[in-house]
């Protein structure tokens, strides 16, 4: 028989949340965006590119468009091409995912058709909760974690240029972490027409905590110093307090920005 914490979650089960976001110690704007929507457990967080007023008019179309067509849950959700739903995935990730083409295209059309905001572009992860069920989305460096019995795993994978070397093998994950190019994506949401966007589902248990954050965490602190945060932390908002902290206590040198996300209200052994 499975203990409670192994049980699958119901629809009931309360969630805690925690968000915060720093400018950092070095840059003059913020150019990250991020919306939570308790009452529909979506969570969409998004770094913008294009310097100064460029990146925070990506990210915020990013995140605003995310959460306007998947709070209006149509009712014939379709893939870029305009097909039917994607087999295999659920109703609420087909939705993300059309979200998500529809940012890349919103972000694209305004870089085209207004040259204040030529070459912008945004990062993307979105996350929806349903019972169970965690659906995600994700397009360049931002992250989504699973932390769960005092380990913290990544859901995503980087799509930068170095993090593509390192999976090919030309690089160690030593040596990407201080590649002068560990910045430069090769996917992004208004770069070009069509973009490859990353789907996940994962099944949640209670006590699991699912972190997304921009790269202004992740560039400053390891992911160690990530779990011993996360192992400490009285709840979500203190640990998502702490670790903009963190960040800019190891230099601040990029806008960060962290939501996360507790399934269950009681803490646990291991701190959250």
């Amino acid at each position: 028989m499975p203990t409670s914490r192994d049980e699958i979650l119901a629809s009931t089960t309360p969630i805690e949340i925690g968000s915060a976001t720093h400018v950092g110690r070095v840059r003059s704007n913020n150019e990250d965006s991020y919306k939570v929507v308790p009452a529909h457990r979506l969570f969409v967080l998004s770094d913008g590119i294009g310097g100064q007023a460029n990146g925070e008019v990506a990210s915020a179309m990013a995140v605003e468009t995310i959460v306007t067509h998947c709070l209006e849950l149509p009712t014939a959700p379709s893939n870029n091409n305009g097909d039917d739903p994607q087999p295999g995935i659920s109703d609420k990730a087909n939705h993300l995912v059309k979200a998500a083409y529809l940012a890349n295209r919103a972000i694209l059309g305004a870089s085209i058709n207004d040259p204040r905001f030529q070459g912008m572009g945004a990062t993307l992860v979105a996350a929806w909760i349903d019972g169970h069920r965690l659906s995600l989305v994700h397009v360049g460096d931002s992250r989504a974690y699973l932390f769960r019995e005092g380990d913290l795993v990544s859901l995503t994978s980087d799509h930068t240029l170095v993090a593509e070397q390192v999976r090919n093998g030309l690089l160690t994950v030593e040596q990407a972490q201080t590649n002068p190019l560990r910045r430069i994506l090769i996917r992004a949401l208004g770069a070009r027409e069509e973009v490859e966007i990353d789907i996940l589902e994962h099944e949640l248990r209670a006590g699991d905590v699912l972190l997304l954050c921009t790269d202004g965490l992740t560039g400053m602190v390891s992911e160690s110093q990530i779990t011993d945060v996360l192992c400490h932390a009285r709840d979500a908002q203190s640990a998502a307090d702490r670790l903009i902290a963190s960040a800019n206590e190891h230099g601040g040198e990029d806008n960060t920005t962290v939501i996360l996300v507790r399934i269950g209200t009681s803490a646990g052994q291991n701190g959250l």
